[in-house]
């Protein structure tokens, strides 16, 4: 009886805010906007549809689709219904989109019509689809009443999709407990306070364009769905809206620069903008910064663990000259080494946290599960040195990982495709800085063909992956030129310096 006095959900929380603010705008979404009571019964309609379908506790939608107003309804219907929103990621290739459709044996998938095309080729084939447009809202239209109300705390709310070591992505599960967990530290990670105006830009796959987007009209505020990245709308919505955060991605701080510079931009009102501060050119984040008159967000998360654990410190407006973390309120951390115990002081160690907004293991993966949650803490594998003044300085990453633009990629999804060529005998990918996107991969590729070419091995990448993850540049080297350890490792730090010396 006392538990389930606590037991408020996603799906709980916004029923009942939508019965205290009925008239207030919750979306704009383009020439449509609805108010929260509006709102509310598109949610409960799509619920009801979602369950003649036989969507159910537990149950996956996948949704593959740009940023719009179904996509935030469809995830509100879920969480009505107990059941999970698998969140696809519209720029993967065919084979990566059929093995993350595959993976959560989805009752049916939701699709745009921009989108539709993708699923020919895919999983989805063998799954019903409908599309949103005009056969969805027929079916809202004869949607009966809502069914009720069944989640609990625990139950996986969303599936968001992360890059695997094995070369193919992985599902993060987050359940309404995460993400309630994840609302409480945007006040102090992001400085964003309750009833907020959310600029949806960012994908609604990732949890930068979704999170803030459930936070927004969890506490009474509105959210503002634009569809991609455009620098363009972006500053209109700047010029006469008033934001406590703004997203801008790493690479696409060149673009917005340009733009606001380019109109004079006067914002209206912004707390802090940006995101990953140390993933973008400090001149580029100061000058961002300057132009909006904002803090930047110099934040260290991820899709596992939220915000948290070293997001407590923003960069005051302008300055880059110490980009040192602050630990988030509410996350133990702890710096391990090999053999998990605690490094000392000053000592280079894997970050490891627990705390209430992490994610609950990866969807039909025990054995990547397992390895990340050890001893009661999850692992990172992010390498850190914590400062005597409490800080923590970034020093590397102990599972090799690209940062391109706010994406994740292992270099072991681009070697895949690459070694699968027949006249490719060896592959090994590495970041290289780069001035717009932070870290861009590269490929240093030992062939048996003389022959072979680049611009062949680029479109066997196009055909097999992201646009984001394919190499940037493709080396051919003598065997010798792939280092590896006398056990046989390949050591990446050494042809990732051979690689930027080129």
């Amino acid at each position: 009886m006392v538990a389930r006095a606590a037991a408020s959900t996603v799906g709980s929380l916004f029923a009942s805010i939508a019965r205290l603010h009925p008239q207030r705008i919750a979306v704009e979404d383009g020439d449509r906007v609805v108010t929260f009571a509006q709102l509310a019964e598109r949610v409960n309609r799509s619920a009801s549809a979602l369950a003649a379908l036989g969507v159910g506790r537990g149950a996956r939608v996948a949704v593959l689709s740009e940023n719009r107003l179904e996509y935030i309804e469809v995830q509100l219907a879920c969480a009505r219904l107990g059941a999970i929103t698998a969140c696809q990621n519209w720029r993967l290739s065919a084979k990566e989109l059929d093995h993350c459709i595959g993976l959560v044996g989805p009752v049916v998938v939701l699709v745009s019509p921009r989108h539709a095309g993708k699923l020919s080729d895919t999983a989805a084939g063998r799954v019903p689809a409908i599309e949103f447009g005009m056969e969805w809202e027929r079916r809202l239209a004869a949607a009966p009443e809502a069914p009720p109300d069944v989640a609990e705390p625990e139950d996986p709310l969303l599936i968001l999709y992360t890059s695997g070591t094995t070369g193919m992505p992985k599902g993060a599960v987050l359940t309404h407990r995460c993400e309630l967990a994840r609302m409480g530290a945007m006040p102090f990670d992001l400085g964003v306070r309750p009833g907020n105006t959310n600029l949806c830009w960012p994908p609604l796959y990732h949890m930068g364009g979704t999170e803030p987007a459930l936070y927004a009209l969890l506490t009474g505020g509105r959210v503002i769905v634009l569809d991609a990245f455009d620098p363009e709308r972006i500053a209109d919505k700047i010029e006469t809206e008033a934001f406590e955060w703004v997203s801008i991605m790493p690479g696409t701080l060149g673009r917005m620069i340009e733009v606001l510079e380019r109109r004079s931009t006067r914002p209206r009102g912004i707390r802090t903008c940006g995101v990953m501060a140390d993933l973008s050119p400090p001149g580029e984040v100061a000058r961002l910064s300057d132009l909006l008159g904002a803090d930047f967000l110099n934040c260290f998360g991820s899709t596992e663990t939220g915000t948290p654990p070293l997001s407590g410190r923003q960069l005051p407006c302008g300055d880059t000259a110490d980009l040192g973390k602050a630990p988030s309120v509410g996350a133990e951390i702890r710096l391990v080494d090999a053999d998990d115990k605690d490094v000392a002081e000053g000592g280079i160690g894997e970050l490891a946290m627990r705390g209430p907004t992490l994610f609950s293991g990866y969807w039909n993966n025990d054995e990547a599960t397992r390895k990340d949650f050890r001893n009661g803490w999850f692992h990172m594998g992010d390498l850190f040195r914590r400062r005597p003044n409490g800080l923590y300085d970034f020093v590397d990453r102990a599972k090799y990982l690209i940062k391109s633009g706010g994406e994740n990629i292992y270099p072991a999804e681009i070697e895949r495709v690459l070694v699968g060529h027949p006249d490719v005998r060896d592959a090994v990918v590495v970041r290289k800085k780069d001035d717009r996107w932070g870290e861009i991969p590269v490929a240093v590729v030992v062939s048996s063909n003389p022959r072979l070419e680049a611009a062949e091995l680029s479109a066997l990448c196009r055909r097999e992956l992201a646009g984001y993850k394919q190499p940037k540049a493709i080396h051919f080297v003598p065997p010798e030129r792939i280092a590896r350890s006398t056990t046989g490792k390949v050591q990446r730090t050494v042809i990732e310096s051979w690689v930027e010396s080129q």
